[in-house]
């Protein structure tokens, strides 16, 4: 007759022994399994930093420093404001009527060229300045948010020492920066020009997978930068065969590190604002507005503007005709009577 092990050694006791036994190979599975989240872990650094390295290395067209020799390159003046430098042009009578010209996303202020000249030529004062993070202004830190953009306005015309009533112009992600100031300071603007502005909030997925965090810096640096944001400008035109210079003269401020950081940055921080909310409050200031917009317009829709047209209906509309997003330059002829036409009337 066999004897079992209780019987055999009747002052052991097993079941301790057992849930030992247990334990111990819970602890070793916990320990596989905590190895694993670890070396997963360890790879997705690893990752990270490769991709920093690509970015930073062998990727990156950000070489250049934005110093003082790089700004003796820069037409017009600059002025230390409370979050950074910023690059202006002013001209014409300190004593006439002054329009201020704000522009896109990611353009800088020589957009607004044709329209400085021709504003200045009418006799009005005239003021166009790089956005932060844009052209020849500083690339501070924080978040690129129309909060950041309102601000500079404000801080520049105060440095300025502008104290009497302005027109406002605002082209694409200017509108609602423009909007946005008007509606705050009803009454430092005498009038507000919109020139193909934004109209509807940016979703998530719209700028997805830039919202990505570390993907979204990857493919900024890696693919935007230096490929696709260079070559899309050339759709803001019908006829892009006019401007075979635009190109290279975008590439001018990609060379300037942080850059891509603050054009990522006010990417993502489209989601958290409602251009319609900014209009809708300005069309209640009963300032005057100016809305002009191109036929052929790939970037803000026919659609967009119907939507604009019906939060502020008090609004004069102007469409252009062979234009696309950027009517001003590319129909001068044509959109800078309209403007100075509606200077004169206020």
């Amino acid at each position: 007759m066999k004897i079992s092990s209780r019987e055999k050694y009747p002052g052991v006791d097993f079941t301790a022994i057992i849930n030992i036994k247990i334990k111990h190979r819970e602890i070793a599975l916990k320990l596989k399994s905590g190895w694993k989240w670890l070396l997963a872990i360890a790879a997705i650094l690893l990752a990270a930093l490769l991709v920093q390295y690509l970015v930073s290395n062998l990727l990156n067209i950000e070489t250049q420093q934005l110093d003082q020799e790089s700004k003796r390159s820069a037409p017009g003046e600059f002025l230390l404001l409370p979050a950074g430098e910023v690059h202006y042009r002013l001209a014409g009578p300190n004593d006439a009527p002054l329009v201020v010209l704000v522009h896109g996303f990611s353009v800088p202020s020589y957009v607004w060229d044709p329209t400085f000249s021709a504003l200045e030529e009418a006799g009005y004062q005239v003021l166009a300045f790089d956005l932060f993070g844009r052209g020849y202004s500083e690339r501070p830190q924080g978040n690129y948010d129309i909060d950041l953009f309102t601000k500079q306005l404000d801080d520049l015309l105060t440095a300025l020492e502008i104290d009497e009533p302005v027109v406002l112009s605002g082209l694409s992600m200017g509108g609602p920066i423009v909007a946005r100031f008007a509606r705050t300071h009803p009454e430092r603007v005498s009038g507000v020009i919109l020139i193909a502005p934004e109209v509807i909030q940016t979703t998530p997925g719209d700028i997805f997978p830039l919202n990505v965090p570390l993907l979204g810096e990857f493919l900024m640096g890696a693919v935007m930068e230096p490929f696709v944001l260079p070559r899309l400008q050339a759709a803001d035109f019908v006829h892009p065969e006019r401007y075979p210079d635009w190109e290279a003269q975008y590439r001018v401020q990609l060379q300037y590190k942080g850059t891509g950081k603050a054009l990522l940055s006010t990417i993502r921080n489209l989601t958290e604002q409602d251009p319609e909310e900014e209009y809708q409050a300005l069309e209640e200031t009963g300032i005057p507005l100016l809305l002009i917009w191109g036929e052929e317009d790939q970037t803000i829709s026919r659609d967009h503007i119907e939507i604009l047209g019906q939060l502020m209906p008090k609004m004069q509309v102007e469409v252009v005709p062979d234009a696309g997003h950027l009517p001003h330059y590319e129909q001068d002829e044509i959109v800078d009577p309209l403007i100075i036409n509606f200077l004169n009337a206020r």
